[in-house]
């Protein structure tokens, strides 16, 4: 593992982890905001608050290395939820597909730097 390695893993990670914070917590401190736009690119608004629990859990997941399987899912999970927010923000076309985007950039490039800091065998 490469000092250099780590370092840009870190940094990703630690941006890609703040910008799901910052969108896991609007899903329950403006609760009212974040349900009209789930209605408005038609997805159910009971999935909010489980939404934003997994987002929590995905990040201790990343963060901690106690098992590797569920980190895998936690990353794949990041990957489903942007690629189906892409869509759904493209189908309303309401131009508010960036942030997703950027996110799913960032947990690519963290997964990436992931199985180079923390090898699998």
């Amino acid at each position: 593992m490469k000092k250099r390695d780590l370092i840009i893993y870190r940094i990703i990670t630690g941006l890609f982890s703040a910008l799901v914070l910052m969108g896991a917590s609007q899903y329950f401190f403006n609760h009212q905001v974040v349900k009209e736009m789930f209605e408005s690119i038609h997805y159910p608004t009971y999935l909010i608050y489980p939404m934003g629990v997994a987002k929590f859990l995905g990040l201790v997941a990343i963060w901690s290395n106690k098992s590797k399987t569920i980190k895998e899912w936690a990353y794949a999970g990041y990957v489903f939820n942007f690629i189906l927010a892409i869509s759904a923000h493209l189908n309303v076309n309401d131009g508010e597909f960036m942030p997703a985007t950027v996110a799913l950039v960032f947990v690519v490039a963290s997964y990436i730097y992931d199985r180079k800091v923390y090898p699998r065998i």
